[in-house]
């Protein structure tokens, strides 16, 4: 039976990974490399439906190593290029991960988190990637990770995490969980000309004044495919604006300053959360992904019950909106961190808190969602804490 087309400006019912795959092909996606694994391979299974229908391309690799150095190469030849994985893969994309770093090529990486470490448990519930996706390859690496908690922020964020890496030339990753990609929600599809597309950008001079990784205001170069008459060298190894291999001490700082820099200026472009009930509370919960729906059902009985506590709900872990976690910690008496793992965001909220106030963890990591009376019960605790305000 032929699928019905989806209309645009209507609602539909759709997965978390088919979400994925429609966003992906809406931002401008046209190629994808990846290898099947649970619980991303939905993502993999409507590429590979989808992209031969639009002129796009779809390839199953040996296995992630290759996939990820595929669509390295996909977006130097000028296509918008994703690949999708869960924590096993994304440990081995992790080298080639660091050489998309450092040679600015925008890529996006789509991480279906499920129980680790090691094989884990492949088909149940975790976010136990967070530092994962923040330190995922060595050297001094400065990550661009967004996580929504709904299939509508699926949707929306696979189009923001495009735009991103476009705006930046840098890897973006995409952290989605086991539940979220599997559920189904109605999602709002807006109409093409309503959705912002981050283009390429293409140099404004001609191939003898090109340099590759030139030096901006804003730190982000311009960028052409190859074949397009534009020679430029491509390197793992610190360069300088024109592409080769560089030791001099002043060319290594500015490199790396330049990588840095251009994330860390773009940083409200890129940084996104939600708040709710934040005006008067007493108490904050920070949470993130399918943990995020646990803490706002927590809020609503929280209040109905006349405690009087907010939800900050992060769509961004990494820039992460710390100064605003400072402020909070100004205001309420304790801070609750939400999340399906053994306590890794929570070290960052601590870290921004700088001892304002208190802040206690409601976690989960048997494989199970978090649940809304665990938060509800995990706030008693806080609220019941004499440290604090």
């Amino acid at each position: 039976m032929a699928k019905k087309k989806i209309e645009r400006g209507t609602p539909a019912f759709m997965q978390g990974n088919e979400a994925c795959v429609d966003a992906a092909i809406v931002a401008g996606c046209r190629f994808f490399a990846g290898y099947p694994i649970t619980p991303s391979t939905e993502i993999a299974e409507g590429c590979s439906e989808k992209l031969p229908l639009i002129g796009g391309a779809f390839i199953q690799m040996e296995d992630e190593i290759g996939s990820i150095a595929a669509i390295i190469g996909g977006s130097l030849a000028g296509a918008k290029s994703m690949t999708a994985t869960s924590g096993p893969g994304f440990s081995l994309m992790s080298e080639n991960l660091g050489f998309a770093y450092m040679t600015e090529v925008p890529i996006v990486i789509v991480n279906v988190m499920r129980g680790g470490p090691s094989t884990g448990l492949p088909t149940r519930l975790s976010q136990s990637d967070v530092m994962q996706a923040r330190f995922g390859t060595h050297g001094d690496y400065t990550a661009i990770v967004i996580t929504p908690s709904s299939v509508q922020e699926i949707y929306d964020l696979t189009i923001h995490a495009f735009n991103c890496a476009e705006r930046f030339h840098t890897p973006v990753i995409l952290l989605l969980d086991e539940m979220l990609a599997h559920m189904r929600e109605k999602v709002f599809i807006s109409a093409i000309e309503d959705i912002e597309i981050m283009p390429r950008s293409y140099p404004k001079v001609p191939p003898e004044f090109f340099n590759p990784y030139e030096i901006t205001p804003n730190m982000v170069s311009d960028s052409v495919p190859f074949g397009e008459g534009y020679r430029f060298n491509v390197t793992g190894l610190i360069h300088d604006e024109e592409g080769f291999p560089t030791s001099k001490p002043d060319e290594v700082v500015a490199k790396l300053h330049k990588l840095r820099k251009k994330i860390h200026l773009g940083r409200k472009e890129i940084m996104r959360w939600d708040e709710e009930y934040m005006d008067d509370a007493k108490y904050a919960i920070v949470s993130f992904g399918t943990a995020a729906r646990a803490a706002s059902s927590a809020v609503q009985k929280a209040r109905s019950k006349g405690i009087k506590v907010g939800l900050i709900k992060l769509k961004t872990l990494w820039p992460f909106p710390g100064k605003r976690i400072n402020q909070i910690a100004d205001q309420v008496r304790g801070i609750l961190v939400a999340e399906l793992n053994m306590g890794q965001m929570i070290r960052e909220v601590d870290r921004y808190v700088m001892g304002k106030c208190r802040v206690q963890g409601a976690l989960r990591y048997d494989g199970n969602p978090l649940e809304p009376e665990e938060v509800f019960e995990k706030l008693l605790v806080l609220r019941a804490t004499k440290r604090g305000k």
